[in-house]
């Protein structure tokens, strides 16, 4: 396959100075027989991907891998984040259908790990908890033994909607904190920061044996003593799974710029470190996203899994 530049993959017009993109930041063109059937079984299924909707850069190593990260509850969501580029609006009633057509996808692939996310909805008190739990349950009926993470909303912090998630016994339960306290509300204007701490913290409360998992993005404008110290909150609150990569600008015109572009060099130090606080498994790299490696991170690590 050719290398292209992500440059390549924004479409709008530039309208700010932007930083240069370094060397380093180049993915594959995703194509493949793969990647192909994959599209194509979305569609089929009117299934929706992260994996397409936030542009993510590794689309091409993971569909052509066979391994998606399933987005659930439509494409609609109800906050605005400023780094996202998944739509803001009013969404549409929840299709109770969706976790038993996630999990036949799940089958037709035969997938032995799966990693289920979904947009905010902050118009239902539960933010759509059942749905999660629904396609546990379909999954693991549907696919035995394959290993499920889950990649929720904070829920406002609400632990009631928490534990039926927690419930469902998912093998990693992942919700991204995404930056630091000092530019949590220019990032993410309708999240909290306590609400992304106290739903990790409560998560490993409720059942030890599910691994915690957290990512933050870094060139947003944070300083390197303020990421050191999300990382500790984070070790503290017994998280296991730690995630960091480089923030990439997905619209020029909607969502904020790059204020920084960090070294390989600095993603390696940063894992070491990470590591020093705790932490079981640090993904850290230019390119990581949230459900990088995940496979590898639950088979090494879940004591509920069971190969």
């Amino acid at each position: 396959m050719s290398l292209i530049n992500i440059d390549s993959i924004t479409t709008t017009e530039e309208t700010v100075k932007r930083l240069p993109r370094p060397a380093w930041l180049k993915v594959r063109v995703p194509s493949g027989e793969t990647y192909d059937q994959l599209k194509h079984l979305m569609r089929s299924k009117a299934l929706h991907t992260v994996c397409e909707e936030a542009q993510c850069p590794n689309i091409g190593e993971c569909w052509g891998a066979g391994t998606a990260t399933f987005l659930m509850m439509g494409d609609i969501c109800t906050r605005s984040c400023a780094f996202c580029d998944i739509k803001t609006g009013r969404p549409l009633p929840l299709d109770w259908q969706e976790p038993q057509r996630v999990a036949e996808a799940v089958r037709s692939m035969n997938l032995r790990h799966v990693v289920i996310t979904s947009v905010n909805r902050d118009e239902r008190k539960d933010g759509g908890a059942p749905i999660f739990a629904q396609v546990i349950e379909k999954i693991r009926q549907l696919q035995p033994g394959c290993s499920i993470e889950v990649l929720i909303p904070d829920f406002k912090g609400s632990e009631a909607a928490l534990k039926i998630v927690m419930d469902a016994r998912p093998e990693i339960l992942n919700h991204n904190v995404e930056t630091v306290p000092r530019l949590f509300k220019k990032v993410q204007p309708q999240d909290h920061y306590e609400w992304a701490m106290v739903t990790l913290e409560n998560a490993k409360k409720m059942d030890s044996e599910v691994l915690t998992k957290s990512g933050i993005m870094l060139g947003l404008g944070e300083e390197w003593d303020e990421l050191l110290a999300v990382m500790q909150d984070l070790a503290d609150r017994n998280v296991d799974i730690l995630t960091l990569g480089q923030y990439l600008q997905p619209n020029r015109q909607k969502h904020l710029p790059v204020a920084r572009y960090y070294h390989p060099d600095e993603f390696n130090q940063l894992r070491e470190i990470g590591l020093e606080m705790g932490f079981k498994w640090v993904e850290s790299g230019p390119l990581v996203r949230s459900s990088y490696h995940a496979e590898q991170q639950v088979r090494a690590l879940s004591k509920i899994y069971q190969p």
